[in-house]
């Protein structure tokens, strides 16, 4: 239990890094106190344009790939047999992190793109069916929440599938650790999404638009 809490913290550590929230500052906002309220990027995208949406993305993306990246760094020798679920471990930590900012009021965003950055590491498989599945979602609907919510929807089926044929190489028990951990998330997830799935069933969700800094 002890390692599984060691890379909670180092997840959490990164997740502090609050990319909306440090280029709202530099240009003199709090980004928390426009548009949606969120500090994630699509609040920053529409808010401050794509640009920033982008770098948002990229920020809160990377910081789950360098924790995770860290923590198998860290524990290749030893626990080499539970990397994967470890770096769940971090991910999450990462997620909780940048929902939950204990120097922020516990204000953060909705931990999205450091789930995508988890996808991006984890395994190839989980890589290509969440591009595959957000970016097919986004350009249909743009809706970026509904998109958001499918990612999970789909690690939800993708990674114990992958897990159940021997890809992520760890004993059925570790396995199963880790499918709680990401039910967990999704739940998390959805939670904090709880407004925009209001909005989606009710068709008033705003939709977002890569060329325009808002849409209504």
């Amino acid at each position: 239990m002890g390692i599984r809490i060691i890379c909670l913290v180092i997840g959490y550590a990164f997740g502090l890094f609050q990319t909306s929230y440090i280029i709202g500052r530099l240009h003199g906002i709090d980004i928390r106190e426009h548009g949606s309220g969120n500090a994630g990027t699509t609040n920053m995208m529409r808010t401050m344009g794509t640009k920033a949406g982008i770098i948002t993305f990229f920020g809160d993306s990377l910081k789950c790939v360098f924790a995770v990246l860290l923590v198998r760094l860290l524990f290749r020798g030893a626990h080499a047999d539970i990397l994967p679920l470890l770096s769940t471990y971090a991910a999450a930590g990462v997620i909780l992190g940048h929902n939950f900012p204990f120097y922020l009021n516990f204000r953060g965003g909705k931990g999205i793109a450091a789930t995508a950055g988890l996808a991006a590491v984890l395994h190839p498989v989980t890589l290509i069916c969440g591009l595959i599945t957000f970016f097919s979602v986004f350009f249909t609907t743009h809706y970026v929440s509904l998109g958001s919510l499918l990612i999970y929807v789909g690690l939800l089926i993708e990674i114990p599938v992958i897990g159940q044929m021997g890809l992520l190489h760890m004993e059925q028990p570790h396995l199963t650790e880790m499918y709680v951990i990401v039910f967990l998330l999704a739940v998390l997830a959805f939670y904090k999404h709880r407004e925009n799935i209001r909005r989606l069933l009710s068709g008033t969700e705003r939709k977002t638009y890569l060329t325009k800094k808002s849409e209504s």
